[in-house]
């Protein structure tokens, strides 16, 4: 039951920095920084970047809701939601060219983590 909470818990975080991340790369500002000034995307990747952040978000609410219930569920999830975005704020000051590789990395660890929920879940 502890490694099913502790890959929850990877899950969950991971799963909301990859949303945050995409959410932040949507924004002008952020694309900028990567891309160089007056460099903006297209409406069809900041449409694809905010839909990839909203599924990221929603996939750590539903490892959250899975994982503890209703109840704790939701403290759960804010908790994660705060330290992803203490993170990619600390991230996007300092190193915001990693942002894009910190992302896809997220989006992996998370597909990872929620396999091992799914199969903690099965053989317990």
């Amino acid at each position: 039951m502890a490694i099913t909470n502790t890959a929850a818990m990877i899950a969950a975080l991971s799963s909301a920095t990859g949303g945050f991340a995409a959410l932040s790369l949507a924004m002008d500002r952020h694309w900028e920084g990567l891309h160089g000034r007056g460099n903006l995307p297209s409406d069809s990747t900041r449409r694809m970047l905010r839909w990839s952040g909203g599924i990221g978000l929603l996939v750590s609410l539903l490892v959250c809701l899975f994982v503890w219930g209703a109840s704790q569920g939701w403290v759960a999830w804010a908790g994660m939601l705060t330290a992803a975005a203490i993170s990619l704020v600390l991230i996007l000051s300092y190193a915001g060219r990693a942002i894009v590789r910190i992302g896809w990395a997220a989006g992996g660890v998370s597909a990872a983590a929620i396999a091992l929920v799914a199969l903690g879940r099965a053989f317990i």
